[in-house]
């Protein structure tokens, strides 16, 4: 095996660079200083001269609400970008993991949404990874992976933020009535490698196991990092925020016991053990 992860910089990027040196399997990391993903000919020339067996794309715009006022940047980077390295995996016959996100969905389901539910997204970011989703089946190898609430040891992410916020804080304002669950990127990470594994292609769904409000979410990390700071809950209706974001982003993840993959270990676990790799006090 020899595997590029592109967008190796991220918080998943990261952490599945660190996953496949763990287990001896040869990789190659590239960040958008490195490779432009939305100029085609610097993809075909990077690509062709690194010849992978296989190719993670974590790379993408991510930046929920700004891409309202920057439509064209977030698709080129999430539409256009995969595009290009899709190209290259039909033209060589590289099998593709791509990242994807729950919000490709638009939340008004009342239980958690099947893999194959129909898609809604409500944000200009939330269309572009739908539109990412639509390139990469255009390949028959590839692994869709939808996750949500991403935090990682090499990133900016809701855990940092609640901390950071406790320091000069005593009372925070979170939405009660947005439910999902987060993903720890090192546990998404291993999935990686268990499927790259296999070819058992598809689409899953792969957050932490169990649900959770983002209030409630925030409780449990100032409970784990002794802070004092209270959260007061608020509906989403009533939080400035430029993008929509679903309410119910909770994934059922059969598709992944189905085909023989591990469910990732539950969210409380995971960020407790997040906490203590950050050494967050």
């Amino acid at each position: 095996m020899k595997i590029l992860v592109i967008g190796a910089s991220g918080q998943l990027g990261f952490d599945i660079i660190h996953e496949l040196k763990l287990n001896n399997i040869d990789c190659i990391g590239c960040d958008s200083k490195v490779l432009d993903i939305t100029n085609k000919d610097s993809v075909d020339s990077f690509i062709r001269d690194v010849m992978p067996t296989h190719i993670i794309n974590c790379a993408g715009y991510t930046k929920v609400d700004l891409a309202e006022d920057n439509i064209d940047l977030c698709r080129k980077i999430n539409v256009i970008g995969t595009k290009n390295i899709v190209s290259n995996c039909i033209n060589y016959n590289i099998p593709i993991v791509h990242f994807s996100t729950d919000y490709v969905f638009d939340g008004t389901k009342k239980t958690p949404y099947e893999v194959d539910d129909e898609k809604n997204p409500l944000s200009v970011y939330g269309k572009s990874k739908y539109d990412s989703e639509l390139e990469v089946e255009k390949f028959d190898k590839f692994f869709i992976i939808r996750i949500s609430w991403v935090f990682g040891v090499n990133g900016n992410n809701f855990v940092n933020t609640m901390v950071n916020l406790s320091k000069t804080r005593d009372v925070v304002s979170v939405v009660k009535d947005q439910i999902g669950s987060p993903t720890y990127s090192w546990d998404a990470s291993k999935l990686v490698i268990d499927m790259i594994k296999t070819d058992n292609y598809g689409v899953y769904h792969a957050t932490n196991e169990g649900f959770v409000s983002f209030a409630d979410f925030a409780r449990e990390i100032f409970r784990l990092t002794n802070k004092n700071t209270r959260v007061e809950n608020i509906l989403t209706k009533d939080f400035n925020s430029k993008a929509k974001r679903p309410l119910n982003s909770m994934l059922n993840k059969t598709s992944l016991v189905n085909n023989g993959f591990r469910l990732l270990p539950n969210w409380e676990d995971a960020l407790s053990r997040y906490i203590k790799e950050k050494n967050i006090v």
